[in-house]
């Protein structure tokens, strides 16, 4: 494998001016140890920032895109950080995540830009892999009661959906609901800035004396 060009390190405005508010909310939810896996990391910043604030997590990036792995990779081998591991190819679609047992999911600003189906794979795998108890993150603008919060959002939203159909500014209680479905309890929605909300679900433990 070629070693990581620092140059190919991608960067994000939005990424660096959410990273502290997101890293606020995530030290309040997140174990002080394990697992996390964080799904569409995208350039890779906020694998950095988060993984070097919380030094007691094993911080597993991933993205679909190879370009966005790229930059990830770049970003591991300019900063070294000891406790980020190299990105995965991995799309929530498949069966199997290939991760073993996580102690957390985190997924910033991915199921508006991807098809209802890729948040409907996206539990149903944070539900296989995440021990009882474990905390899938989610973080991006949402609808309430079927209305945007924002003429920001739904100007983005439009902009989506010209983009893709099947994109767009999703409904906050039929996610809820969703993750209700696969097994999830959702605490209250934080809000954020920029009109963004955090939604912060844990997997709801077996009752093994079910009859």
């Amino acid at each position: 494998m070629t070693e990581p060009v620092p140059s190919m390190r991608q960067h994000s405005p939005s990424a660096e001016r959410n990273r502290e508010p997101i890293l606020a909310v995530l030290r309040a939810v997140l174990p002080a140890t394990g697992r996390v896996l964080e799904i569409a990391s995208g350039t890779g910043q906020h694998a950095m920032c988060f993984a070097g604030a919380m030094p007691g997590l094993d911080w597993q990036p991933s993205d679909a895109d190879a370009d966005a792995r790229e930059s990830i990779a770049a970003w591991i081998a300019h900063d070294a950080p000891p406790n980020v591991r190299a990105p995965l190819a991995l799309d929530v679609h498949r069966a199997d995540w290939g991760v073993g047992t996580l102690d957390a999911v985190v997924c910033i600003n991915m199921i508006h830009i991807a098809p209802w189906s890729a948040a409907q794979a996206l539990f149903a795998g944070a539900g296989r892999h995440l021990r009882d108890g474990g905390v899938l993150y989610l973080y991006g603008p949402y609808k309430r009661g079927g209305a945007h919060t924002a003429s920001s959002n739904e100007a983005f939203d439009r902009q989506l959906r010209s983009r893709d159909p099947a994109w767009g500014v999703r409904d906050m209680e039929t996610v809820i609901a969703l993750g209700a479905s696969a097994g999830f309890s959702c605490d209250e929605p934080v809000a954020m800035p920029a009109n963004n909300f955090s939604l912060i679900l844990r997997k709801r433990e077996e009752n093994t004396n079910a009859q």
